[in-house]
């Protein structure tokens, strides 16, 4: 127990590097923007104001999100979703067959549409808890989590339920922190690249800069921030793309399972709707990274054109607002009055509206 115990303790140590590491390369950049160009680079007083105004928003915005992806704890299933003492003893006990009729009957009232590839109830074993549609296991943070999108070591922490929109903004602010500085370091960095020999400014040609210690930190930063804007740009792109169509990396690569089969667009809305999802109706909250995210994690809309009749008859999921802190039960959600709901259709032009009238 005492070496297993200890490998962990080193793992979630070592699970820290790359968060240090990108920690270390904004403060360098930090650095050789503030002090190395604008303070001992950049002549003209109004340029310098105006980077330095602009810079600081990003900069504070990037630092934001970014802790706020890595501080917020991922959400896993409440109590409703683990099995009774007496279901769990006679769960252990039995065969494959029988197990799955005591999940059968456990998940009876709760909000759980998908399956797993065979049609089974989707269960953890290790977490010993009916996983919540769209939740999945991590083995890195060693629990469930709550619409799993994927384990990030840059962030060290999974991206959920609780904090994909934050991490959304995440990559947001980072790609306009990079092509910001490079777009203003540009003009600097081919000055540098021609520099003269002289040390003083004066002394070199307008086009021109002299050969200073900030030589190396703008021509270095131009390169890093140019290099980060790349690779970030095409993984944010990649997340707008998930957002649209309301998947997450898992459902991206593996379609969620129904009662009915697989389907890619199982919980697409469309894209208005989609969007909300994640970044909630008030759209002057959006651009922060602050929680407003629709739903407690546990029951998703669904598109009503693939809808079983069993799924009917259970009753229509619909997504509330809650905080994170205080998720709401998913019996509770089942309770709440249901108006209607319309499920849209990419491919067919066809829109389906079921009336449920709550039971008083």
């Amino acid at each position: 127990m005492a070496p297993h115990h200890v490998l962990k303790c080193c793992q979630r140590s070592l699970a820290w590097i790359p968060v240090i590491f990108i920690n270390l390369v904004v403060g360098w950049s930090y650095y050789a923007y503030v002090v190395e160009l604008c303070i001992f680079t950049i002549p003209n007083n109004a340029e310098k104001i105006s980077y330095l105004v602009v810079f600081h928003l990003f900069f504070i915005m990037f630092i934001w999100s970014y802790w706020k992806t890595i501080c917020s704890r991922p959400a896993s299933p409440s109590k409703e979703f683990c099995l009774a003492k007496v279901e769990k003893e006679q769960y252990e006990k039995e065969q494959p067959d029988a197990q799955q009729d005591i999940l059968k009957k456990a998940a009876v009232g709760l909000p759980v549409y998908t399956r797993t590839g065979t049609g089974a109830v989707r269960y953890c074993d290790h977490c010993q808890v009916i996983k919540p549609d769209r939740c999945h296991h991590c083995s890195t943070c060693d629990m469930c989590v709550l619409k799993m999108d994927h384990h990030c070591p840059w962030v060290n922490n999974c991206v959920g339920f609780s904090n994909y929109k934050f991490f959304v903004l995440f990559l947001a602010y980072s790609m306009l922190y990079c092509v910001f500085i490079a777009a203003t370091v540009l003009q600097y960095f081919i000055k540098f690249w021609t520099h003269c020999r002289r040390r003083s400014v004066g002394d070199c040609p307008q086009n021109q800069l002299p050969d200073t210690h900030a030589k190396f930190h703008v021509l270095f930063l131009f390169f890093v921030a140019a290099m980060f804007f790349i690779s970030i740009l095409s993984l944010f792109s990649y997340h707008l793309w998930l957002v649209g169509k309301n998947r997450t990396t898992i459902e991206a690569f593996r379609a969620p399972v129904f009662r009915n089969g697989p389907d890619k667009n199982g919980f697409s809305l469309g894209f208005s709707r989609n969007v909300v999802e994640v970044f909630g109706d008030q759209k002057k909250y959006w651009m922060f990274p602050i929680y407003t995210s629709h739903g407690d994690g546990h029951s998703f809309v669904t598109r009503l054109l693939t809808l079983d009749p069993e799924q009917i008859a259970v009753g229509l999921q619909i997504n509330g607002k809650s905080s994170v802190d205080g998720l709401a039960s998913p019996k509770h959600i089942l309770g709440n009055n249901i108006n209607h709901i319309e499920g849209h259709q990419d491919d067919v032009a066809q829109t389906v509206t079921v009336t449920m009238e709550s039971e008083s």
